[in-house]
This record gives structure tokens, C-alpha cells and sequence, in this order.
């Protein structure tokens, strides 16, 4: 979702720089490694001493939820997921399901047919868990899927899954060094349906 579907990257950063102040955790390092992740495990690998993972979390998302200035769609989002099937194709985000409702609502994007949030698994991204669920949900064998990403722990989950992957560029501020396909965003490439019924992606000739 972040970074893929709907750039909310200053929402991120804000909050983030003012929890990392509030903690005397260095604010460069930190938002280098929490796109992607669960705000739980990001915090939790800081090993800080009296600090509650969960609570922080929770009063990181609220401090989200509230913050929606800036928040817009990747360039032709929109109209790439309105032309997919609806029994095709998911939404599978590390955030928490209330903050998802807020940012999908508030970058104008179709709603999900399925939604997979960071509480519907233990182990979020870079662990495979959240690829694997969507999967089994739409009924779709894993090897079979496309996971377009633009966070390094989102596509080590993609591949772990078993999953191709395509990289939206949209955000990155560096050349995100990776094996995979990668296009700045949907204007890029069209969706189509072929005469058997698989879904192919086609780049647009410019």
C-alpha cells in the first residue's frame, strides 16, 4: 500500500521524526529501515530500555491516523486497479487495518476486494506470512501471483513467498539495486486479460 499503491511518505516521516526525538533515537538511521515493516517490530529491534512495543505502536497509529496532509495515489493507481478483476487482486500492507482504511480513503483508491493487514499475521514482511495468506484468500497458487513493491523487506517477502515482483519507484529517493522489473509508476504499464483468462501486465510503449 505505502509507497506502492499511495505515496504517504511524509505523513511516515513526520511521525516517526518526532517519536524518534521524543526516544533520542537518531532520526536518519530510523527512517531508513521502518518503510515496509510493522511499527511494532521496527521498534522492537531498538532494544530500548522500558519501552512497550505495543503501546508505542499504538500511539504511533493514532498519530497516523490523524495525520493525512499530503497523502495523494501513485500516478495512475487508480485507473490500473479499477481495470483489474475484482476476484484478482488484493491489498497486503504491513500497517494496521484502521490506519489502511484511512490512507486508501484518503488517497481516492478503490477499495480492496481483500485486505490483508499487518494484525492478520505474526510475522510481517520481510517474513513471506502476509504474501502467503493473500494467496490462499483469492485461491490463487502462490508461484502464480505478481506482488508489486517498493520496500526492500516487501520484496524479500515477495520472493520468499515464491512470488514475481515488480517495483513501483515512485518514492525512492535511490536506485533501489534489484533483480526485478521496476517502473516509476502505473502509467507505465496497462493490465490485460488474455483469451485463456490469465492476467498479463504490458509496459506501455512511450
Amino acid at each position: 500500500m505505502d509507497g506502492t499503491v499511495l505515496n504517504s511518505i511524509a505523513v511516515a516521516e513526520r511521525v516517526w521524526t518526532a517519536w524518534a526525538l521524543r526516544h533520542n533515537v537518531d532520526v536518519e538511521s530510523l527512517l531508513a529501515t521502518v518503510h515496509g515493516r510493522k511499527a511494532a517490530e521496527t521498534i522492537s529491534r531498538l532494544g530500548l530500555p522500558g519501552i512497550d512495543p505495543a503501546e508505542e505502536m499504538r500511539l504511533l497509529t493514532l498519530a497516523e491516523i490523524a495525520d493525512v496532509a499530503g497523502i495523494e495515489p501513485i500516478a495512475g493507481a487508480g485507473r490500473f486497479l479499477e481495470a483489474l478483476p475484482r476476484d484478482r487482486w488484493a491489498i497486503v500492507t504491513s500497517a494496521p487495518r484502521d490506519l489502511a482504511v484511512v490512507r486508501l480513503k484518503a488517497a481516492g483508491l478503490p477499495w480492496p476486494p481483500l485486505l490483508i493487514a499487518g494484525e492478520d499475521v505474526e510475522n510481517g514482511k520481510p517474513a513471506p506470512d502476509c504474501f502467503l495468506l493473500a494467496a490462499e484468500r483469492l485461491d490463487q497458487p502462490i508461484e502464480e501471483c505478481l506482488v508489486f513493491e517498493d520496500a526492500p523487506a516487501g520484496i524479500e517477502a515477495a520472493e520468499a513467498a515464491g512470488a514475481a515482483v515488480i517495483v513501483i519507484s515512485a518514492t525512492h529517493r535511490t536506485l533501489l539495486q534489484t533483480p526485478h522489473p521496476s517502473v516509476a509508476d502505473y502509467d507505465d504499464i496497462v493490465a490485460d486479460i488474455t483469451r485463456a483468462g490469465s492476467l498479463q501486465i504490458l509496459w506501455k510503449r512511450r
